[in-house]
């Protein structure tokens, strides 16, 4: 069953069309009355309703599908992307778990509205997702980025970091905890920032806290606070982060390093959502949302005792696992380039050309310690302006593959498929890079690069590059 809220201007390009499925009525009147002067809405109260509806019209703009659970609603979502494949697809839900969500973005789902919502949560959520798209238009020339404060910005780049700001939507507006894996160096603050940014926290405070910088004692006090008196040099009650972070998001660093004692600590605080101050038993309730990371393999400290199984499971609300540089080269390029501008402004100087020769230099090193060692290089040739010495640099670091044994078949084979995998990912960065450089002026980048025009567009189409999203 359909219902539509229109008005006069219902059908002007100006609008946005959206369709939303939602059975209760006195609601759907709500989100009307507050929607309609800027959107055209139609409500159904059925997802049947809703597929009839995108077979016999023009989709639109943005859908908002309501998800009971994976077995009902993942063939629905799915037969609504197809009939759909122009629209942006939000699910909806009160109660889904972190499977299902998972698998409604795996499914193709834009983004998350948990119930109840309001219509300023449809709104942000729908401009939010047409906001790249906007700037497409206008020829920004710039990479896909959120800046985040504090000259840091979420850069994605490749498919699967693209991939992975889908499932940031997904889960930044609820308040399950989250856990970021990944090496050293691979941006996992930036993407802790980048969840506190897209989540109804937003506006509140976003803490850091080293887990592995400080002894068991301080970071307590650090964490908890302590009364006047708690122990000795303890002259006045001073607050703990738990307590100044409230409303907003802590961000627990090399939770990996935690001493067992804080652990459980954590453990009670995750549970019950309470804490108490070092030299009180009095409880604080504790309303922030915990993201926390590490570059440690959970799995082998949980099965060493050096991490707690059951704050493993509470942590891993919902887990993202950051790739390294080395299976990313396509953005290696963008970085260099923002990693300069970040460091020209730095240190208030004009920031250098990064010719052909470096950048290659660049796409083709392993990259061990990932995003920050690529800035400390950049960092480095903006400071002494000499690209030879950081090539040379460069190269002298590079591993030596040990030579494999005469008559070693299956390890000639094995750096055989290694060689391919790494020439594969550097064409793709430099082709990224050329098409950058040009504006995507396809025939220009295949010229620059002395290829043919139909070998560029075979190669854009096997690394599957999308203009302003390299």
């Amino acid at each position: 069953m359909a219902f539509s809220h229109s008005s006069a201007a219902f059908m002007r390009t100006a609008k946005r069309t959206v369709y939303i499925q939602e059975d209760n009525q006195p609601l759907a009147n709500y989100i009307a009355d507050k929607l309609d002067p800027r959107y055209a809405l139609r409500f159904f109260t059925e997802g049947e309703a809703l597929l009839k509806a995108l077979q016999a019209a023009p989709a639109p703009d943005a859908i908002v599908m309501a998800w009971e659970n994976a077995e009902k609603s993942g063939p629905l979502l799915s037969k609504t992307l197809s009939r759909a494949d122009a629209s942006v697809v939000f699910v909806a839900s009160s109660s889904a778990n972190v499977d299902e969500l998972s698998l409604a973005t795996r499914l193709g789902a834009s983004g998350l509205l948990r119930k109840p919502y309001s219509a300023e949560d449809i709104e942000e959520a729908i401009e939010r997702q047409f906001q790249p798209i906007a700037s497409s238009v206008k020829g920004s020339e710039e990479p896909v980025e959120t800046p985040l404060g504090d000259n840091t910005s979420f850069v994605r780049s490749s498919k699967r970091m693209r991939e992975i700001e889908t499932q940031v939507g997904l889960v930044a507006r609820s308040d399950i905890p989250v856990l970021i894996l990944g090496e050293s160096g691979t941006g996992k603050e930036v993407l802790a920032k980048f969840t506190h940014a897209m989540s109804n926290r937003a506006s509140k405070m976003f803490l850091k806290v080293n887990c592995a910088a400080m002894p068991t004692e301080l970071l307590e006090s650090e964490l908890f606070g302590y009364e006047q008196g708690a122990f000795t040099g303890a002259v006045k009650t001073k607050p703990g982060k738990f307590e100044i972070c409230n409303g907003g998001t802590i961000f627990l660093d090399e939770i990996g390093e935690m001493p067992a004692l804080l652990q459980a600590k954590l453990l009670h605080v995750l549970q019950d959502g309470t804490f108490s101050r070092l030299g009180s038993r009095a409880p604080m309730k504790a309303d922030v949302r915990v993201i926390a990371a590490t570059n440690i393999d959970m799995k082998t400290a949980i099965a060493q005792k050096t991490f707690r199984q059951d704050l493993y499971y509470r942590l891993n609300g919902f887990s993202f696992t950051l790739p390294p540089l080395r299976e990313r080269r396509e953005e290696i390029s963008t970085f260099a380039k923002f990693f300069m501008q970040k460091s020209a402004s730095r240190y208030g100087r004009d920031p250098l050309p990064i010719s052909s020769t470096l950048m290659t230099t660049l796409i083709q090193y392993p990259w061990p310690g990932n995003l920050r060692e690529l800035e400390n290089v950049i960092s480095r040739f903006l400071v002494i302006g000499d690209e030879h010495a950081i090539i040379s640099e460069l190269s002298a670091r590079q591993p030596t593959a040990p030579t494999a044994a005469i008559g070693d078949t299956s390890n000639a084979l094995g750096l055989k498929q290694l060689v391919r995998s790494l020439k594969g990912d550097a064409e793709a960065a430099a082709i990224a890079s050329a098409l950058e450089e040009t504006k995507w002026n396809r025939k220009a980048a295949a010229s620059k690069m002395k290829i043919s025009y139909k070998a560029l567009l075979y190669k854009i189409k096997e690394y599957e590059l999308t203009e302003k999203k390299i």
